[in-house]
């Protein structure tokens, strides 16, 4: 334990005296002996900053009779009396002489005192200003906590005596108190800064009882602890002769307290000591206070700073990662193409080349293949820089031919190389590798080949990625290869049906680049959804937020003013879609602009044109004189519109419906208004289209049915009048069922049956579709367990759901609940959901596979493609949308074919299982077949129906 002593200098006689006799103590002495000798002195005082004192000479207390006496008042107001006396007569003329001398010697003795006690008055403010500087350097610097409290600790002891001192905290809300700091001579306890010690009554202590009361305590130790009833308890340390604790507090709240303490002395703390150390207090307080918040600064800095490096570190890796994929799609699409479209197999060696070389180290690279009756290795490619002619080979037992035995792929490096020709395995052919890496090439379940790449230089290895990356290329590669020997060997055996080839390997490019061109839209879509903020990107008009925050203004400021009238024009371009699909969506996107552009010279410069997406486009007219100005806005729009634009080479002749919702103090949002103008919107397309429609209560009381219907679906819920009906899935040759959709229905009160159509918007809208969703996957997995449906029944899982971190896990636990086994269920979801949140989505898909429950990929085709993540998801069977059935007979047909061709390609590539949508007629049925579609479902083999009525019930 530190001990912290400061001894003091002896007091001087003089001090010696002052200190018995008061602060003028010995003047009566220095007034005697300018008297006569046998004079005694008495002199007394009072003063506010002095006291009040008297003070007798040596020789005693003058006596009454014959006593000269004096009185007045002195420097800085003290009044002063002196009385004085001689055992025998005074001499003559001691009278006039003497007073005069004696108020002199007493006035000089005054101001000695008073400008001795401003001097020690300046230097004690000095040292306590110094003192306090110190404390607050030590609260910002850098020192451990317990340096610090000892500097603390040395600065309070030169301003008092302190060589038994301790800091304590406390929490009064969690009444517990911490020994911060504690030095002393006696007791032997040490402290732990860390440790709380619980506050009790019971165990009160005379620093708890500062903490509770927040009072200043000074005086001996069992003085205090009688005052305040505190037992002597040994354990709490030794009584001290005085004891000086002060409370650090806060907006009235005790947040701890400083203790001095004197074994030995009594009275050694006065109440300037007091004073003094409360105000010390609270620069300690301060000094503790800071030091805190430093801390927690610093504390917040450094976990924000590694949440940025983390978020910077993912944000990186899903860069790279994106970046990896998209490489590894484009060499599939490449690999895909070549298949058709090389004119030898050379040049599909050589382009597959090119390829591998984009994705990984590949100057050194070579295809094995294996002749047609096993006996032979054949190299149809090979560029090596050491060996640049392979020549054909028996099987021997080289690295290639180890590859082909064990149909595994081999990363080596020289010293794995080494150990395998150790153990007998290999047997180097041609020049050494520095690292070798092979992957087998399949065809079904049997190798054929293998692909190898080499280095024969250290600085240049392969990783287990680059292993994982060749052999994902090799099982394409080994596909496409067979594929093209394949058609190498038509052409050759049949030369006649060249024509047919060449159609169907233009057929499957076109389809490739279409698929390419969704892939890419989809991505430039999510650049501009990232950089829109308040603009929209195409037009640079203004978006929908900006929109809605002036409109939240507009309504706003008309609340205020009974007056107030605008309007908000919801405009949609007609048959734009129709332009999108006949001459692109790049012409598209330009008439889109030309359009901003039209609208915006119709509009006043206060007005806001702003685009909402798609061809959707709003005005906000402010500050308008009527609602009639409102219609003729509309009409100046539709008539700018309507004027012929050259776009891309070709004349068009644009047209809009636009609905106008006019303020009315019903609203209280800016989307309400454009709820009401949208819904005027889609009653100018029902009544021809470009043209305008004004929002009326007809509208007002079809949006209260909305909301009535959304109210019957809470009711709904609860009665549970949500339903499934069953449509077969079949084989399509023999009409066999192999499963079911179960698709849902509501049997309406008063409405009847309604089919989705006719609520699921609304359902999304409140977001009451979830809980629909599980009161339908409760019923059919009842229906499963208690009903003879064959095959498989496949719910419908939309992309919020995979949002949901547990809706695996509920699910897995309603069909373990239900004793169902998990082969009986699927699950059916869209391409948006692998798009919407690609990770999430697929770590569900994962989980439910593993216990048994497959996936199937609805409107295949339709929404932007999944090609890119298709391969990376457990898709058991792809469903052809019911588009693409449907224009099998009719002016499409050609198109509808090589989509259907592609798709049958794609998934034989990949291993699933196809079904075609919407069968309606025995027409598409027979085309189906001839393309090699093994499943479908529609109304040709079976409507969608309850159990009840689908002879299975029971």
């Amino acid at each position: 334990m530190n001990a912290f002593s400061h001894a003091a200098p002896p007091p001087s006689r003089e001090a010696a005296v002052r200190q018995r006799r008061g602060v003028l103590g010995g003047v009566a002495d220095r007034l005697a002996q300018t008297l006569p000798v046998g004079a005694r002195v008495r002199l007394s005082w009072q003063h506010p900053a002095l006291g009040t004192g008297s003070d007798i000479g040596v020789t005693g207390e003058p006596a009454s009779a014959g006593a000269l006496r004096l009185g007045w008042t002195g420097p800085e107001g003290i009044i002063l009396n002196v009385v004085a006396s001689h055992p025998r007569d005074w001499p003559e003329g001691i009278a006039q002489y003497w007073p005069e001398s004696a108020r002199q010697l007493v006035d000089q003795a005054v101001l000695a005192v008073l400008a001795t006690q401003q001097i020690e008055s300046l230097q004690r403010s000095e040292q306590l200003r110094q003192a306090l500087f110190e404390i607050a350097d030590l609260a910002g610097s850098a020192l451990d906590l317990q340096v610090m409290l000892r500097k603390v600790h040395s600065i309070i002891g030169e301003l008092m005596y302190a060589d038994n001192f301790y800091i304590v905290l406390y929490d009064d809300r969690r009444q517990v108190m911490r020994f911060l700091y504690f030095v002393d001579q006696l007791d032997p306890w040490v402290n732990d800064p860390e440790q709380e010690i619980q506050v009790t009554e019971e165990g009160n202590t005379l620093t708890m009882h500062l903490l509770r009361s927040g009072e200043t305590l000074r005086g001996p130790s069992t003085m205090l602890r009688e005052m305040f009833g505190i037992p002597d308890q040994p354990e709490n340390g030794p009584d001290s002769a005085d004891w000086l604790g002060v409370p650090m507090s806060r907006d009235e709240r005790v947040m701890g307290a400083l203790v001095v303490q004197n074994y030995r002395k009594a009275n050694v703390y006065s109440e300037d000591d007091r004073i003094l150390l409360a105000f010390v207090a609270q620069h300690v307080l301060t000094a503790l206070e800071r030091r805190q918040t430093r801390k927690q600064l610093e504390s917040r800095v450094a976990e924000r700073t590694a949440d940025l490096q983390r978020a910077n570190d993912e944000l990186q890796a899903e860069i790279i990662e994106r970046k990896r994929v998209q490489d590894i799609q484009r060499a599939l699409y490449r690999i895909a193409e070549l298949s058709m479209t090389s004119e030898s197999l050379g040049h599909f060696h050589a382009e597959v080349h090119d390829i591998v070389s984009g994705l990984l180290y590949a100057r050194n690279f070579y295809i094995a293949m294996l002749s047609e009756d096993g006996s032979m290795l054949e190299f149809p490619y090979s560029v090596d820089e050491r060996d640049p002619d392979r020549k054909p080979r028996k099987l021997a037992d080289g690295l290639t031919e180890y590859v082909l035995r064990t149909g595994q792929p081999l990363l080596a490096d020289r010293e794995r190389i080494g150990e395998l020709e150790a153990e007998g395995k290999v047997r180097t052919h041609g020049t050494h590798a520095a690292y070798w890496l092979g992957v087998p090439l399949l065809h079904g379940d049997q190798v054929v080949g293998v692909i190898a790449v080499q280095s024969y230089s250290g600085d240049v290895k392969f990783s287990a990625g680059d292993q994982d990356l060749l052999t994902f290329v090799a099982m394409h590669i080994g596909s496409s290869l067979q594929r093209k020997q394949a058609q190498d060997r038509l052409v050759q055996a049949h030369a006649g049906l060249e024509q047919r080839v060449s159609e169907r390997t233009r057929e499957l490019a076109e389809a490739n680049v279409e698929l390419v061109e969704q892939i890419s839209e989809r991505m430039r879509a999510e650049r501009k959804l990232i950089h829109q903020a308040m603009h929209d990107a195409l037009t640079g008009l203004p978006n929908r937020l900006q929109l809605l925050d002036r409109l939240g203004r507009a309504i706003s400021s008309a609340a205020r003013d009974p007056e107030a009238c605008f309007a908000v024009l919801f405009m949609d371009l007609d048959r734009f879609k129709l332009v999108n699909d006949s001459v692109g969506h790049a012409v598209g996107d330009e008439l889109l602009v030309e359009a901003g552009r039209r609208i915006v010279g119709c509009v006043r410069g206060s007005d806001v044109v702003a685009r909402l997406g798609g061809d959707e486009f709003a005005i906000l007219a402010e500050r308008l004189e009527n609602p009639g100005k409102a219609e003729e806005l509309a009409h100046r729009v539709l008539a700018a519109l309507s004027a012929p634009v050259w776009v891309a080479g070709r004349e068009l002749f644009p047209s809009a419906s636009i609905g106008i919702a006019v303020w009315h103090p019903r609203y209280h949002s800016g989307e309400e208004m454009l709820r009401d103008a949208d819904a005027a919107m889609y009653r100018a397309k029902q009544d021809g289209r470009d043209r305008c429609a004004m929002f009326d209560e007809e509208m007002h009381r079809e949006a209260t049915r909305s909301l009535d219907l959304e109210a019957d679906m809470r009711r709904a819920i609860q009665s549970e009048q949500f339903l499934p009906h069953y449509q077969p899935i079949v084989d399509i040759r023999s009409g066999e069922v192999f499963g079911h959709e179960a698709l849902l229905r509501w049997q309406h009160e008063q409405l009847g049956l309604l089919l989705p159509g006719q609520f699921l918007d609304i359902g999304e809208d409140s977001g009451l579709i979830e809980q629909v969703d599980w009161l339908m996957y409760a019923r059919v997995i009842s229906d499963i367990a208690s009903h003879s449906l064959p095959g498989y029944v496949a719910i419908n899982v939309s992309p919020r759901h995979f949002r949901a971190a547990d809706f695996s896990s509920r699910l897995l636990g309603l069909i373990e609940g239900a004793g169902l086994g998990p082969d009986r269920l699927r699950v059916e979801i869209t391409e948006v959901a692998l798009l919407d949140d690609a990770p999430r989505t697929r770590e569900c898909l994962d989980v439910l596979r593993r216990h048994g429950i497959l996936a199937q990929l609805d409107d295949f085709g339709t929404g932007f493609s999944a090609l890119s993540y298709l391969h990376r998801f457990p898709i058991a069977s792809l469903k052809i949308d019911r588009s693409f059935v449907s224009g099998l007979e009719g002016n499409v047909r050609h198109e509808s074919i090589a989509v259907i061709r592609a798709i049958i390609a794609l998934a034989g590539s990949l291993n699933i299982e196809l079904i075609a949508e919407g069968v309606e007629t025995e027409g598409q049925r027979q085309t189906l077949i001839e393309l090699g579609c093994t499943h479908a479902q529609g109304f040709l083999f079976g409507r969608p129906v309850p159990l009840a009525l689908s002879g299975l019930d029971g």
